[in-house]
């Protein structure tokens, strides 16, 4: 398998693990943050200012285990958000928005005196923004899902205080001057950033202005580009495991249609059972988890 080396451009790829909580995830680059949560809620809530929590959740029982978030924080009325980037398709990645935001809603409970908390609970979004796949097994082009608890016989909202908002950026295709609301840009930004040598005249905008200043390879410290420059090695490793798997499958002529997103399904797989591996997770619990056989994991 030829390797294919990442190529250091003038601005970070915002996608990789660094280059996301670079961008976001600290608190001199909160109001980034705010201006695209506002953005993808465009209206609906109106976010001034947020609180970061910590990234790891624990369980209630202590042999569960515990979930690790991108980024999670507070708004200042209470209300939740884990913010995650997700570059390539995992298993179960909807029951996994599930199982987060269940954890955080449990979290909410107080140890004692429960009747007079009276399951107040704050309201919880799970946002994620995903690279190269959709939310759904056949892609219909939609690039922003958002999704609620609603009546499935009259379509009436049942419930507000829980939500799901998948970013597609797969599915988003626009070009400038395609570009209709603050969220196109965002995600535009998002999307293309690292493709380019100088910001857009239609991006000057105090906002994006900061973006691009912070996305600025060169205005890192030698060990801020240490770490991006691994984080993006980690990014092109599991697309070269990716690639791989899917150029031997055809050359061997054993996918074609849908058979390719099988094969591209398991080979996404072993891509997490590696990672999984490398966090310390016993093999028995990854094969559970993943479908995969003990020797596969290994």
């Amino acid at each position: 398998m030829s390797a294919k080396t990442p190529v250091i451009q003038k601005y970070i790829d915002p996608l990789t693990d660094f280059g996301f909580k670079r961008l976001f995830g600290s608190e001199p680059n909160k109001d980034l943050l705010i201006d695209l949560l506002n953005s993808i809620f465009n209206g609906r809530k109106h976010i001034v200012s947020l609180e970061y929590n910590k990234n790891e959740h624990p369980a209630e029982i202590k042999a569960e285990g515990s979930a690790i978030f991108d980024l999670t924080c507070t708004g200042e009325d209470g209300e939740r958000f884990i913010i995650e980037v997700q570059r390539g398709r995992q298993a179960n990645f909807k029951k996994r928005a599930i199982y987060y935001t269940s954890l955080l809603a449990a979290g909410q409970a107080p140890k004692g005196n429960r009747a007079a908390w009276a399951y107040d609970l704050p309201e919880i979004y799970f946002i994620a923004l995903l690279e190269d796949f959709s939310v759904e097994s056949v892609s219909d082009g939609q690039y922003k899902r958002d999704i609620c608890l609603v009546n499935r016989d009259t379509g009436k909202l049942f419930y507000e205080g829980l939500g799901y908002i998948f970013l597609e950026l797969v599915n988003f295709a626009k070009k400038e001057e395609e570009l209709e609301d603050d969220l196109d840009k965002w995600l535009y930004v998002l999307k293309n950033i690292c493709l380019m040598d100088k910001m857009p005249v239609f991006m000057r905008k105090t906002i994006f202005e900061k973006v691009f200043s912070i996305a600025e390879y060169t205005n890192m410290t030698k060990e801020e580009k240490n770490m991006y420059n691994a984080a993006l090695k980690r990014k092109w490793d599991a697309q070269n495991v990716l690639d791989y798997a899917v150029n031997t499958a055809k050359q061997e002529g054993k996918i074609e249609g849908k058979i390719e997103e099988r094969a591209k399904a398991e080979a996404e797989k072993r891509i997490s059972a590696l990672a999984l591996r490398k966090m310390g997770l016993p093999v028995p619990d990854i094969a559970k988890a993943l479908g995969l056989s003990e020797d596969e994991v290994k």
